[in-house]
């Protein structure tokens, strides 16, 4: 169930690939209006997300999250295999391969 119309319009588009947000710099497409004002910030060099432990800064909240990890020493990806924690995904996918071949 989606709370509004504008969600499952939203939601429809990861089927059809309806991109109707389109970048006027690099003529990339998006689905939402929000992925388009965050891709523009690459052009743009706006970065409004500041870290308030080193003052960097980012494009999107997200990077931003993913950052401070650096900060908090936050290790939420586990090795399914060992038991082992990393900070970032990457690395884990990475080490989980020791253990597939």
């Amino acid at each position: 169930y989606f709370t509004s119309n504008s969600h499952l319009v939203h939601h429809l588009r990861t089927h059809t690939g309806e991109k109707p947000y389109k970048c006027s710099q690099c003529d990339k497409c998006f689905a939402r209006n929000s992925s388009l004002i965050e891709h523009q910030r690459i052009h743009t060099g706006e970065n409004p997300y500041n870290c308030s432990h080193c003052n960097k800064s980012f494009s999107s909240a997200s990077n931003l999250k993913k950052h401070s990890i650096v900060h908090t020493g936050e290790k939420p990806y586990q090795c399914s295999y060992c038991g082992k924690c990393f900070a970032k995904k990457d690395v884990l996918v990475e080490h989980q391969i020791i253990h597939t071949g």
